[in-house]
């Protein structure tokens, strides 16, 4: 599977879902399953790396911004949410988290940003195929900190100056 082919199923499944995380993640699964367990695996390596590329600080201050206050696993969820987004909305996030801004419609705390199941749909797809676990991507876990210079994402006053636009459209001061 190639680069085009995951962002088709991608953006296939959300437009299907109409923006739903939950069902998006279950129209994954089930357009997964009629892969075979290799492509199903290339899937995952997209995803993994994609997630990885996502783990940024100033993208965390993004999802915080949105969120009003975002802890680790807010933001983990997020990133499967963004990758979710199609790949228009992800690279132009991870480029510029302020876009974010103009690259999303509506955004609703209780619907959107909570991509977990997302995140899981390949290791259900891969597991309903085999009946075993997704075994190990190769991929390594990016460690210690986000990449990018570490700033407070309690501080509205920093958050509303790093993301201006996105902070006049979604911030809470």
């Amino acid at each position: 599977m190639d680069e085009t082919e995951f962002w088709e199923i991608i953006d296939a499944s959300r437009e299907e879902a109409e923006g739903d995380p939950e069902e998006q993640a279950d129209l994954l699964v089930e357009r997964l399953t009629r892969l075979d367990p290799d492509s199903v695996l290339d899937y995952a390596r997209h995803f993994e790396a994609r997630y990885n590329r996502a783990y940024l600080w100033d993208l965390w201050g993004a999802a915080a911004v949105l969120f009003d206050g975002a802890g680790e696993e807010t933001f983990d969820s997020f990133r499967c949410w963004l990758i979710g987004q199609g790949r228009e909305v992800y690279e132009g996030a991870v480029h510029d988290p302020d876009a974010l801004a103009e690259l999303l419609g509506d955004f609703d705390v209780e619907i959107d940003g909570d991509g977990e199941e997302i995140g899981f749909a390949a290791d259900e797809a891969y597991e309903q195929l085999t009946g075993a676990e997704t075994p190990d991507l190769g991929i390594p876990m990016p460690g210690g900190e986000p990449l990018g210079a570490p700033f407070d994402l309690d501080d509205e006053k920093v958050l509303a100056a790093r993301f201006p636009r996105l902070w006049e459209r979604f911030g809470t001061g």
